[in-house]
């Protein structure tokens, strides 16, 4: 009987068996391009670490005997060259060096103009609140405390970078502008000019009942008396720092007329009458200056309308570099306090500077 199909069987197995082969080296030579590829794969990336948070500021652990127990943090600009001018800033209660320097832009202003920032932080363990103790005479007299302790992060600086020791200024807010104003007075021969905002005069209390009641409402004393304590604190009897008086009229944290102070004592200091300012506006607000024999600016005062305490800001626009960011005592007013005294005290940006020498010339 002749088999229905068209091939015999033995043709069938021969056929199966070489499909068998082909299909054994096709799978073979499948594993093998597949183990060469593999190898010349990149490694897979390794998981980053999450980003920390971004600051500028770093801290300096070692600069003198430090006698007040502070933290010092800086910034310095890259490339930045000699002789260039140095900001010391000091924050209000509750607040850190990091948060200041995020809400008021000193070092994007630094990065930008050309010069070195110090901050000074408070420690809890002297202070619970933070603040600096501008009340405690332990703390505001020259070559003690506190005050001390910031002289000796200037003079770190000042060797460490070559700084301009001639163009050294001091800004602050609240108790650091209260610890601003014992800066200025315990070291005129240190300071050119200084930025008081929400603060009180030197002298102004010497225990916290004092400085409680003096933040209420400052005590009340004839200039002379004011300008006595500040010639009394050092022994520099000339020369002394312009100083920039900063204000809200709205500030019930620490009176107004804490400005109306620090204004009968600085001006009093520099020999000038009360009344002999001229008076202009600066971004909606009122600002008076006296001006010295030479011509020259020497106190100067903004009051800032309807602002409670905190330190004045004009936020950036978002496609520029961030300065003047809003956040507990950093206030959107619409004029920024560090741009203003940073211009006030020479700290322009290079292409500026040149213009203004070359129209000179």
């Amino acid at each position: 009987m002749r088999s229905p199909f068209k091939f015999s069987l033995s043709s069938m197995l021969k056929q199966h068996r070489r499909w068998e082969k082909t299909l054994t080296k096709a799978v073979k030579a499948t594993r093998k391009a597949l183990v060469s590829a593999s190898s010349t794969k990149p490694p897979a990336p390794k998981p980053t670490a999450k980003p920390r948070s971004a600051t500028r500021l770093e801290e300096i652990k070692a600069f003198g005997s430090n006698p007040g127990h502070l933290r010092m943090f800086r910034y310095v600009p890259p490339d930045l060259p000699k002789k260039s001018p140095l900001v010391v800033v000091l924050h209000g209660c509750h607040q850190s060096a990091e948060a200041y320097d995020k809400g008021s832009g000193w070092s994007t202003l630094a990065r930008e103009r050309g010069f070195a920032v110090v901050y000074a932080e408070q420690k809890r363990s002297n202070n619970p609140n933070l603040c600096f103790n501008w009340f405690r005479p332990s703390n505001v007299t020259r070559d003690r405390g506190e005050v001390m302790s910031i002289r000796q992060m200037v003079a770190k600086m000042a060797t460490g970078h070559a700084i301009d020791r001639k163009r050294v200024f001091v800004t602050g807010l609240s108790a650091g502008g209260a610890m601003a104003s014992a800066m200025l007075a315990a070291y005129p021969d240190v300071f050119r000019g200084g930025g008081i905002i929400a603060g009180l005069p030197y002298g102004a209390a010497r225990d916290v009942h004092r400085a409680l009641a003096a933040m209420k409402s400052a005590p009340e004393r004839a200039g002379q008396e004011w300008g006595d304590l500040v010639r009394a604190a050092s022994p520099v009897k000339r020369d002394f720092p312009t100083v920039s008086i900063w204000h809200g009229t709205k500030d019930h944290t620490v009176s107004v007329n804490n400005a109306d102070a620090l204004l009968l004592q600085w001006l009093d200091v520099h020999g000038l009458e009360s009344d002999a300012y001229a008076q202009s506006e600066v971004d909606g607000h009122l600002h008076r200056v006296w001006k010295d024999a030479g011509g020259r600016i020497a106190v100067e005062l903004y009051l800032i309308d309807g602002m409670g305490h905190g330190t004045p800001l004009k936020p950036r626009p978002v496609s520029r570099a961030k300065a003047d960011t809003p956040g507990p005592y950093m206030l959107d007013a619409g004029i920024s306090s560090s741009m203003h005294l940073a211009t006030a005290w020479g700290l322009k940006k290079p292409a500026l500077l040149s213009a203004l020498k070359q129209a000179a010339g």
